[in-house]
């Protein structure tokens, strides 16, 4: 659909594209319609309505809304747009089940099926003869609520007030099929049955405002049972930056795993089934195109069970093995189809709603959505594989039972429609054409020296192109002979995958290259014994116009050894192909199955794997020297050979098939080495079908860009985290030096000497790993792999350090050119007030000066603490957090430049003193530029050294001092600069709802803020970093704030690795709680001594 840029092979386009994203080329089909919304009406308890409900119908025919009001009868789907949605988002899916409830269930192909595995319930549920429908008995009926594209992933407090709406949504919908109802019966046209639940479709952020909903404690009992969502967040919100928002999120998944726990007493004694029982959930992600939604963000892992629902990628659903965008999941038509004909076949025929069985539901979602194929990647030893079912188990001992489906018979072709057969004695068998043949492999014979397990590939289709059956001795399948009862036909074992371009055709009986394979057909040991013989039976094909039919049909079986086939790669070797291609040769008689095993996960380092054909034995068919070149046998290799196919499996995000790969980019959707993943998250495995007549030169590279560029999708979060540490840590470095009686280092010097000096570096940076894998095994979580979390998590400090640093240098940068600026107007300002141009702006000044000069700002000058205080809590509290932070960082800039710009001037003074004897001349008195003495309003611009306030060490300068003031502030500034950016999203949704009746903020975020701010008041000198008190019997203690900023930064460490970031802004608050705390029990003890020392004093004198 969409062109990808012809700038993307450059590296920085690469590392841009998390802020710039290029149209991807994802392979979707457009999805057309003739989309109508008809609005729903709005009870009176909603007023004025904010949102609106619509009703979706297809079709270019103008309707009378009422009256297909009235005609409601079908199934109720509720779709929930995302984040900046919108309603008419519905129109793709809406349309596509409305073709598919008219046109019927999909071709149905007698590939093998997935189905529920132990952990779902399948061992344990009796799901036989339950079949999907033949046909649709009720169509969908679409609704969709208009959200005014509203950005519910920025602010907690519109995801709440979405999901009541959702609610009231659901109760009216219901409500509508009544009155529909009511309405047909007095018309005596009664048919169908009323609803008792809708099902929930959710884009994005609207698949959690789904889930909300269903928690939610108005929500009726059992209104909603089904839940799909598409690209969904559930695990965390995608900008973890609101506190309110994280907080919203873990208590939504909270109630959801109490949800599924059945209720009893205190005494345990049982009470009802779990409240969410009956509720079934299932995630759709994009896949590695998602660039906003990851697939690890819309795992269900530890909020739903796997009884109740399951997470799959786009690119392993059946007829979609597509990766796609954010939005493009919407629309992508092979995917919506899908999904329209998953949620037709949940219909029951014989009520006309959906299953109330909670596992019937789940089946069909299995079946529908799941591969078979996924099983057999899942497990790369290849040693459990799916059993085969016998007739007769006393005829045929050893072999597991597990019933497969027989080819049905109106397909059915059998030995009369056969020529001669073929006796296979090699351990590889090729079929080129429909030729109407059967082939018989000894499993005995070609199955010996380890070569236990046989694999086929093939592009026709089981039953009407090839069959498969297992034989305990050789005979005929007649049904009067005691043989046929004992055959096994395994068909149904072939898997389908997705099939490359089909080759070109010049004309027909010619082909330029062989055909791709669109099915796999896996046996292993357990299978076949008991078995002797496997028999490969091609359909017959009728010539074309007396000619040969086209050779378009491909089969490729062949016995082997998997260990033979297994090749890990290291670490080490990953890293190394980043600057130098990892060369490998598969020569000819290689397995047809590869297994690559990579240490470290593709997530995090893609690998371009090249596949180029070296031979195919062209000289063993007896071809002259010269025809076999280079051209030429590449050429009559593309003849021989198929092309090859990758299946590649993740932990995370499942299934990845990558047809006619000869160099492709292999790429999945995980995110390894974080806290609480698994060992076997930071491995992919990649399954290679190959050619065994062919030799292959493989290559393979690592692309430094784009192996950056995944790095910073997936870990900032904890990129963001570690920043707030690193701020913090610097902190602590600058109390700590104030303690001494030391100079103050400048943020950057401080972030520079906690990176660099090996003294710091450890315990900051290191032994916080350690205590989170420490807290892991406190807590039974599974350890993730030591090597590489160790490593990404350092990487990731590191990087912190670097944009903090970034951020210091602009800051001060910014800062130093407005303090030269003002020093330079201010020494200049009697020559600049003789000019034209600075008239109007003295007499701005003057008039401005006799405004400031009221009581009431005179009052508020005196307190500049207590003014930005009031200002920033109010606005916090009443108006939004950012605005809050705002002003207090709108403070500690003025603070820091006055203390910059003083200590500039007082650094000219004292050079100026210096060279007085040089400077005596009288020319030079008459323009004196360092003479600050004028009548203006800059009067109290800078102070003067007898304003000086008290230092601990009084030997330090006026200048020192200044500079150590800005030195402080400058760090408090960084630190509450990030506490306003991480409400910087939350503050855009709240612009865009301006004037649209927005509510207070959340109580926590203004909480949070308000401790923010106090730590910024409380904190405002550097002789506030520490705190010393005595109180009765209890000796003085002194309280240093470097161990808070210290444990503070330890907390934001923590939280970065937990992908958590929210969560420092807890840690902030509480600092400055306990800054406030502490700030007031100081005065409390200094009016104490200081009452005590005026009574003294007052006895003396009498």
């Amino acid at each position: 659909m969409a062109v990808a840029s012809p700038l993307r092979s450059k590296s920085y386009i690469e590392l841009l594209k998390l802020w710039w994203v290029e149209p991807i080329s994802n392979g979707c089909v457009m999805t057309y319609m003739y989309p109508t919304y008809i609005p729903i009406s709005s009870s009176e308890s909603i007023s004025p309505p904010k949102y609106g409900l619509y009703l979706y119908h297809e079709g270019w025919k103008k309707i009378d809304f009422k009256e297909h009001l009235k005609k409601l009868q079908g199934v109720p789907v509720l779709f929930i747009p995302g984040n900046g949605g919108s309603y008419k988002q519905v129109r793709s899916v809406a349309a596509e089940s409305d073709r598919a409830y008219q046109n019927g269930p999909l071709e149905h192909k007698f590939y093998h099926d997935a189905s529920l595995t132990t952990e779902e319930g399948g061992a344990d549920t009796n799901l036989s003869g339950f079949k999907l429908p033949n046909q649709y008995t009720s169509r969908l009926d679409w609704f969709a609520v208009d959200l005014e594209g509203e950005h519910s992933a920025m602010d907690g407090g519109i995801i709440e007030e979405h999901t009541e709406y959702v609610v009231y949504a659901i109760h009216k919908i219901l409500d509508q099929y009544k009155v529909s109802y009511d309405a047909r019966m007095r018309g005596a046209s009664v048919s169908g049955t009323l609803p008792k639940s809708v099902i929930l479709v959710g884009h994005s952020m609207g698949g959690f405002v789904a889930r909300a909903a269903v928690i939610h404690p108005h929500l009726r009992k059992s209104a909603v049972e089904t839940v799909v969502t598409l690209s969904t967040p559930h695990q965390s919100p995608p900008l973890a930056l609101q506190p309110s928002l994280g907080h919203y999120f873990a208590r939504v998944n909270h109630e959801w795993r109490e949800g599924y726990k059945v209720q009893t007493t205190n005494t345990g004694r049982y009470v009802s089934d779990p409240l969410l029982s009956r509720v079934v959930v299932v995630s759709i992600s994009g896949g590695y195109n998602d660039y906003q939604v990851r697939s690890k963000l819309s795992s269900l892992d530890n909020i739903v069970p796997p009884t109740h629902g399951f997470m799959i990628s786009s690119t392993a659903m059946k007829n979609v093995w597509l990766s796609m965008e954010h939005q493009a999941i919407l629309w992508c038509n092979q995917l919506v189809v899908q999904v329209s004909h998953t949620l037709l076949s949940l219909i029951d025929s014989r009520t006309g709603q959906p299953f109330p069985d909670t596992q019937r539901r789940l089946s069909v979602f299995v079946r529908m959505l799941r591969s078979g194929i996924s099983k057999m990647i899942h497990e790369p030893s290849f040693k459990q594989s799916t059993s085969i079912a016998v007739h007769d188990m006393k005829e045929v001992t050893g072999s597991k039972v597990n019933d497969l489906t027989a080819c049905p018979s109106n397909v059915h072709w059998n030995d009369e429609g056969l020529e001669r057969d073929l006796y296979i004695q090699t351990d590889v068998v090729t079929v080129l054409a429909m030729d109407g043949r059967r082939r018989w492999l000894d499993i005995q014979k070609l199955g010996s020296n380890g070569k236990s397990h046989f694999v086929f590939v093939t592009n026709l289709e089981p039953c009407s192109g090839v069959r498969l059956h297992l034989w305990p001795e050789k005979g005929t399948s007649n049904s009067s002979s005691p043989l046929s009862s004992r055959i096994v036909e395994v068909t149904s074992k072939m898997m389908h995958i997705p099939a490359g371009p089909a080759p070109r055709q010049i004309e027909p009986g010619s082909q330029t290259e062989q055909a791709p394979p669109s099915a796999v057909f896996w046996l292993g040991p357990e299978d076949m014994r008991g078995f002797r013989f496997l028999t490969i039976s091609v359909a017959p094909r009728l010539t074309i116009s007396g000619r040969p039919p086209p050779a378009v049909s491909m089969a490729v079986g062949q016995f082997f050894n998997p260990e033979e086939g297994r090749k890990e790669l290291s670490p080490w070797l990953m890293l190394q192909s980043t600057y130098s291609h990892q060369e490998m040769l598969l020569e000819e008689a290689h397995p047809l199955a590869i297994n690559f095993s990579f240490a470290l996960s593709l997530g995090l380092l893609p690998v371009t794997l090249s596949l180029k054909t070296a031979s195919c034995g062209i000289r063993n068919f007896g071809l002259p020297e010269e025809e076999a070149g280079d051209v030429e046998s590449s050429r009559l290799c593309k003849l021989r050979c198929f092309p090859p196919v990758a299946l590649a499996w993740d932990d995370t995000s499942g299934l990845h098939v990558y047809p006619n790969l000869y160099s492709e980019t292999i790429l999945v959707d995980s995110l390894p080495a974080h806290w609480g993943s698994t060992q076997q998250a930071d491995k992919t495995i990649v399954l290679l079908l190959v050619d065994p007549h062919c030799s292959y030169e493989s290559s393979i590279a690592i692309s430094v860009s784009a192996a950056a560029s995944r790095f910073l999708l997936l870990y900032s979060p904890k990129i963001v985290g570690f920043s707030i540490a690193v701020v913090f840590f610097a902190l602590m470095r600058q109390a700590y030096l104030w303690d001494l009686d030391l100079r103050i280092p400048s943020m950057l010097t401080a972030v520079e000497s906690n990176l660099t000096m090996l003294s710091y570096l450890i315990p900051l940076g290191i032994i916080p790993i350690f205590f989170s894998m420490f807290l892991s095994s406190l807590t039974s979580q599974p350890l993730p792999p030591l090597a590489s979390f160790i490593s990404v998590s350092l990487i990731c400090y590191i990087f912190a350090n670097g944009l903090i640093a970034i951020l210091i240098l602009i800051s001060h940068l910014m800062f130093y050119v407005a303090a030269v600026a003002h020093v330079f107007i201010k020494s200049r300002w009697h020559v600049l007030k003789r000019n034209v141009c600075f008239i109007f702006l003295s007499w701005f000044i003057n008039l401005s000066s006799g405004f400031f000069s009221l009581k009431v700002f005179r009052v508020l000058r005196g307190n500049p603490v207590l003014v930005t205080a009031l200002a920033a809590i109010t606005l916090a509290c009443l108006v939004h957090p950012a605005l809050g932070l705002f002003i207090l960082i709108c403070s500690h800039a003025y603070f820091c430049h006055n203390a910059l710009s003083s200590f500039l001037v007082a650094s000219c003074r004292s050079s100026a003193q210096k060279k007085e004897n040089f400077y005596q001349s009288e020319s030079y008195n008459g323009s004196e530029q360092l003479d600050f003495k004028f009548d203006g309003s800059f009067n109290r611009t800078f102070p003067s050294e007898d304003d000086c306030s008290s230092r601990p060490n009084s030997s330090k300068s006026f200048a020192d001092t200044q500079l150590d003031m800005f030195h402080h502030r400058h760090g408090l500034l960084i630190l509450h600069l990030l506490a306003a950016l991480m409400f910087a999203p939350s503050f855009v949704a709240w612009l865009q709802r301006i004037g649209t009746g927005e509510r207070l903020p959340w109580l926590l975020d203004s909480i949070l803020s308000v401790g923010v701010i106090l730590h910024g008041i409380c904190n405002s000198k550097p002789e506030f970093n520490s705190y010393c008190f005595s109180f009765s019997g209890v000796p003085i203690r002194e309280v240093r704030l470097y161990f808070l900023y210290l444990m503070a930064g330890y907390g934001s460490y923590l939280y970065g690795l937990a992908l958590a970031p929210y969560r420092s802004f807890y840690v902030m608050a509480l600092v400055g709680v306990i800054s406030f705390a502490l700030r007031m029990l100081q005065r409390r003890n200094r009016d104490k001594k200081d009452t005590s020392y005026g009574s003294r004093k007052h006895s003396h004198r009498h």
